[in-house]
């Protein structure tokens, strides 16, 4: 017991340390939930708030640890107003349901009432104020009768304004039913395209630990190959031989894994395209064969496996210099090692430095500021 005593003071600022460091990175800021769509507006204008602060902080894996958290945190609250906007859009189509069943009925009783008010009318159609002057036996019954035929006749109009905004109302409620029925159906669509959004998200922020193992030198190293690589590009650009002309399916190179270990993990192309200096989807320009939505040839002979896509992947978050964009579509091609140009133009080569190893590049001069890449090329 008094050898505890003596080793409980010489540990205890190690317990106290690597307490509040694993409290640092378990519990960040806790996101909590919203109660309704206000709250959760609220929530989510902080969570912007937080998230541009974040950006302009200096990039390190702490920050871009609390950057994913602030992230996900709005996602998540996102979702939570979404949620709550289609309870509050159901629970009106179910109230619009129920009045549109009260003036469905209204208007089927106004409708026999007033069939029945025009067949009265009808029946005495014919009766004249002479008539009715000639079957009185008084001035005072002439005057009764007389004002009970104008009195009918305001009753007959009365009934079908009535039945004239019954219908305008019924119409009316229809028509907003089912509005609201389209905006349920986007939110829902809205709500599934969040969920996987938050999936990504979480996704991501698991890759960066277990890529980078909380090591901040790891990181750093991380950014910086990826940062080579793109460096790289920008020099070939500058540097480039040119080739010569080559047309839409001719072959230009083979998939290979120059640049490696640095800036290649293994065989396979690294495809991208520039307008106007500007990476965009490639999928805007490759045809519908393996996704794509325009009318370029695929570099790669089908069957094709794409193993990163554009845009935010779970591997992204290394492209710091693009905000976290994966700038092309990684694939290779279960048949054949063979580059193809997907379309025309004047062919370009170089190799450059990306962080030690050398990385080869092709790329294609397309004309009017559109330029496609092909990297890790034999």
């Amino acid at each position: 017991m008094r050898h505890l005593l003596k080793v409980i003071p010489s540990i205890l600022p190690r317990i106290i340390l690597l307490s509040t460091l694993v409290f640092c990175f378990i519990v960040p800021v806790s996101a909590g939930e919203c109660i309704n769509a206000n709250e959760c507006k609220k929530k989510i204008e902080e969570y912007e708030k937080k998230l541009g602060e974040l950006k302009e902080q200096k990039n390190n894996l702490s920050s871009e640890l609390a950057r994913m958290d602030t992230q996900i945190y709005l996602t998540s609250a996102r979702i939570e107003n979404t949620q709550h906007l289609i309870t509050q859009t159901t629970d009106e189509i179910e109230s619009l349901g129920s009045k549109i069943g009260t003036l469905d009925a209204s208007l089927s009783h106004l409708s026999k009432l007033l069939l029945q008010k025009i067949s009265e009318s009808y029946k005495s159609k014919d009766i004249s104020l002479f008539e009715i002057f000639l079957d009185s036996n008084s001035a005072h019954t002439f005057i009764g009768k007389a004002q009970y035929l104008k009195a009918a006749q305001r009753s007959d109009q009365k009934v079908a304004y009535r039945l004239q905004q019954a219908k305008f109302n019924y119409e009316e409620q229809k028509e907003l039913r089912e509005k609201k029925k389209q905006e349920l159906e986007n939110l829902t669509v809205e709500l599934n395209k969040q969920k996987t959004e938050l999936d990504s998200q979480k996704k991501q922020k698991q890759t960066l630990l277990e890529q980078t193992q909380n090591d901040q030198k790891k990181y750093s190293q991380l950014l910086s190959q990826a940062l080579a690589e793109f460096q790289a590009i920008e020099r070939a650009v500058a540097t480039g031989s040119v080739v010569g002309p080559v047309k839409k399916g001719e072959p230009i190179a083979l998939v290979g894994n120059t640049g490696y270990p640095n800036c290649s993990t293994g065989a396979h192309l690294h495809f991208e395209v520039r307008r106007s200096s500007q990476w965009t989807d490639p999928l805007e320009f490759l045809s519908a064969g393996e996704g794509g939505r325009g009318s370029w040839d695929w570099p790669l002979q089908s069957p094709i496996i794409i193993t990163q896509g554009y845009g935010h992947t779970p591997y992204s978050w290394r492209y710091a210099y693009s905000g976290g964009v994966h700038t092309g579509i990684d694939m290779v091609s279960r048949s054949s090692d063979v580059i193809r140009a997907p379309e025309g133009g004047t062919l370009y080569t170089s190799s450059q430095n990306c962080g030690g190893p050398i990385i080869k590049i092709k790329y294609i001069d397309h004309g009017s500021g559109i330029m496609s890449f092909f990297l890790h090329v034999q």
